[in-house]
C-alpha cells in the first residue's frame, strides 16, 4: 500500500511552548486555529486519552472521520490516529510535539504516517498533497494565533471579534432547524441572498455557495462547510471568506425554553489587519473593521432569525 515515512513539519512560534500546547490539547479551539477544521466534537475520554469526531477540510473536499489521541502535557506531546479513514486514506496517524526555546519561544513538529487504502498511485498523490498541505496550514494558522494570543489585543480591541443575535421564537426547534438547514431554498425565502449552491457529500456534511447583499447594496461571495446536527445546531466555517476577514466560524443554536426556543447565531471573526485598506479604504483602522464586520453580519443574522421565526411560529 505504500506506506509513507513520518517526516515532520516544523515551524518555530514566538509564544510560550506550554501556552502553545494548550491550543493544540483544546480541540474546541481547533476552528478558530486551523484552518482546515470546521468543527470537532469530543464524544468520549479525559485528560489523558480521548475520542473526537472532527469534520475538516482536504484538497477543498468536505470530509468527516474519528480519531483518538493520547495527551501527555508533562512532556508536551499529542499522539494522534484515525479510528476509521476515509477512501483514499487507508490509516493515518502522527504526533504534535511541542519543545521549549530561550526567549518564550517553542518549536514544533507535525508528524504524519499514512498509506493509501488501495495501490493506486494516484490515491497515495491525494492523500500526499493533502497531509503536507494541512500541515503546513496548521502550523502556520497556529503560529499566528499563539503569537496574537500572547502579544494581547491592543487598545482596539484585537483581529478576534465573536458576538451573538439571538431571537425567541414561540414554535418548535424542528421547524426552526428545518429552515436553517434548507439552505437551498434561502434564495427564495432569504432578502439578501442572490445566488445558493448547496451540496451535502454526506448526510449532515454540507458545503455551501453563496452570494448574499449587504444594506449597501453591495455583494459577497461566500463559500461554508456545515455540520448539521438536528435539531439543536448547525455549525459552519467559511473556506472563502469576504474582505475584511481572514477568519470566519459560526454557528446556529437553538435552546429550548418554556413556550418554545431561543435561536442565537454566533460569529466569530479574525480581521485581516494587512489589508485593511483594499477593503474599506486607506484611512480605516482596526476599530473601523470591527463596527463594519459586526454590523454586516450582524444584520443578515437578524433578517434570517426573523424569517426563520416566521417559518416556525406559522407552523406552531
Amino acid at each position: 500500500m505504500g506506506v509513507l515515512s513520518e517526516r515532520p513539519a516544523d515551524i518555530v512560534v514566538a509564544a510560550p511552548a506550554k501556552a502553545v500546547y494548550r491550543l493544540i490539547a483544546d480541540v474546541e479551539e481547533w476552528p478558530r486555529v486551523f484552518e482546515p477544521t470546521v468543527h470537532v466534537e469530543r464524544l468520549e475520554g479525559g485528560d489523558r486519552q480521548e475520542r473526537l469526531r472532527i469534520w475538516a477540510t482536504a484538497n477543498g473536499t468536505a470530509r468527516t472521520w474519528v480519531s483518538r489521541r493520547d495527551l501527555d502535557s508533562a512532556a508536551m506531546r499529542v499522539r494522534f490516529r484515525q479510528e476509521r479513514s476515509q477512501r483514499p486514506v487507508g490509516g493515518m496517524s502522527g504526533m504534535w510535539v511541542v519543545e521549549p526555546l530561550p526567549g518564550d519561544r517553542c518549536h514544533v513538529r507535525l508528524f504524519h504516517g499514512y498509506h493509501a487504502a488501495t495501490g493506486d498511485p494516484a490515491e497515495l498523490d491525494w492523500i500526499d498533497r493533502a497531509v503536507h498541505g494541512n500541515s503546513r496550514a496548521e502550523l502556520s494558522a497556529l503560529a499566528a494565533y499563539a503569537e496574537a494570543a500572547h502579544a494581547g489585543p491592543g487598545p482596539d480591541g484585537g483581529p478576534l471579534l465573536t458576538f451573538d443575535e439571538t431571537v425567541d421564537v414561540d414554535g418548535r426547534a424542528r421547524d426552526v432547524y428545518e429552515f436553517l438547514n434548507e439552505a437551498h431554498l434561502w434564495q427564495e425565502r432569504l432578502p439578501h441572498v442572490a445566488r445558493v449552491v448547496l451540496d451535502e457529500p454526506s448526510p449532515g456534511l454540507q458545503v455551501l455557495d453563496m452570494d448574499t447583499r449587504t444594506k449597501d447594496g453591495a455583494e459577497h461571495t461566500t463559500r461554508s462547510v456545515r455540520v448539521c446536527l438536528p435539531d439543536t445546531r448547525i455549525v459552519y466555517k467559511q473556506i472563502q471568506a469576504p474582505a475584511p476577514m481572514s477568519l470566519h466560524t459560526g454557528s446556529w443554536l437553538i435552546d429550548e425554553r418554556p413556550g418554545g426556543v431561543s435561536v442565537t447565531s454566533r460569529h466569530t471573526v479574525r480581521i485581516d489587519e494587512a489589508n485593511l485598506g483594499s477593503s474599506l479604504g486607506d484611512d480605516a483602522g482596526l476599530a473601523d473593521a470591527r463596527r463594519f464586520v459586526r454590523e454586516a453580519l450582524g444584520a443578515n443574522s437578524r433578517v434570517t432569525l426573523r424569517h426563520a421565526k416566521s417559518y416556525a411560529e406559522e407552523r406552531a
